[in-house]
């Protein structure tokens, strides 16, 4: 069998932050199974032939079933093609890209990862903010918002990161940023810290919106910001401005 499959992160939106290895791969595929998030350009460096499957999901709205994106990706690569599931930022990082490589491995078809920036990191730093900083704090924690404070399906420890004095980086956390900032202060952290969104993350409309973790959440519905968005928490915030 020829068919094998290739998870291959797009970085934070700009076209250029791809990396080599993944422009090599989604020039190399004959097929390519991709995310709402990546760049048009990108997927304009497909080889001739390729074919494009869209299966992107829109935040609260409509999505294909993750069941469905791993079939289509096991079919593919059984027929004897090789797939590239192009996701946005990095594939393992809230890309639910292990989770297709178990379900490659399951079926007996080769699977390989070429990472992508991811936005966790990117988004901030594209704003001009560091998530670590020299005499500031020497580590940051990634966390996903799409589960709030106080669902029973939430692990993430909101008090624990609270006093943690590290840089809070959360992803996701959009429509959830009012309990969660609400949790945080709480548990302690002063509403005073600073704490910055980036909207769209690489792309020409980017923003950045500045505040406190006591006002971000007010700003952000006044500004109506909108998904893909990255909330960076913590002293380093105030960085940049």
């Amino acid at each position: 069998m020829s068919g094998r499959v290739v998870l291959v992160g797009a970085g934070p939106g700009d076209p250029d932050l791809i990396t080599v290895a993944g422009l090599k791969a989604l020039r190399e595929a004959d097929v390519i199974v991709t995310d709402r998030l990546v760049p048009e350009a990108l997927l304009a460096e497909a080889g001739e032939g390729a074919e494009i499957i869209p299966v992107g999901k829109i935040p609260r709205g409509k999505f294909t079933p993750q069941e469905r994106i791993n079939e289509i990706l096991v079919e593919q690569a059984l027929a004897g093609r090789v797939v590239v599931r192009f996701k946005g930022g990095d594939p393992f990082v809230f890309g639910r890209g292990y989770e297709e490589w178990l379900a490659c491995v399951a079926a007996g078809v080769p699977v390989s990862y070429v990472p992508g920036v991811s936005s966790s990191i990117a988004g901030a730093g594209l704003a001009g903010i560091p998530v670590t900083q020299r005499g500031i704090t020497q580590g940051y924690t990634v966390v996903s918002g799409h589960v709030p404070p106080g669902d029973e399906r939430c692990d993430v420890d909101w008090e624990g990161l609270a006093g943690s004095g590290l840089t809070l980086v959360i992803m996701m956390g959009v429509f959830h940023l009012p309990r969660i900032t609400e949790c945080l202060i709480e548990a302690g952290l002063d509403p005073q810290t600073p704490s910055a969104m980036v909207e769209n993350a690489g792309l020409p409309q980017m923003r950045v919106l500045r505040s406190t973790v006591g006002e971000i959440a007010e700003i952000a519905k006044a500004e109506g910001v909108r998904p893909p968005a990255v909330t960076i928490i913590g002293e380093v915030a105030g960085l940049g401005a």
